[in-house]
């Protein structure tokens, strides 16, 4: 079940400010407050939705369009598409998923290390 106290709710409902750095009527992107790279920014969508299965379970498809879309928008906006960058969703506790709405992580700015 979806918990609408979660900090990303209370971003989406600007109870909580953040640095945005872009913003449509389907998703948020904005830089995260602890960084885990030079370059490190969220990207919410602005549905209920707790993991990456969620969203794409209820999320329309010019929402899903729209957010993935989006997510090329704020690469090209932060002038990355050529050095490269990652993307990360995590998932379940299992996955290391800490804030239960769907969220992607894009790190970049500096070479990120291999995953094991």
């Amino acid at each position: 079940m979806y918990d609408k106290n979660n900090i990303f709710a209370k971003i989406l409902r600007k109870e909580i400010p953040c640095n945005k750095i872009y913003e449509n009527e389907a998703s948020l992107f904005f830089y995260d407050i602890n960084p885990q790279a030079k370059i490190h920014v969220l990207g919410i969508p602005k549905i209920e939705c707790s993991d990456f299965y969620d969203f794409v379970r209820l999320a329309d498809k010019k929402t899903l369009s729209s957010f993935f879309e989006s997510v090329s928008l704020v690469i090209k906006k932060l002038n990355i598409e050529k050095n490269g960058y990652r993307i990360i969703s995590n998932s379940g506790s299992h996955g290391g998923q800490e804030v239960p709405h769907f969220h992607i992580h894009i790190l970049a700015g500096e070479k990120i290390g291999s995953l094991r």
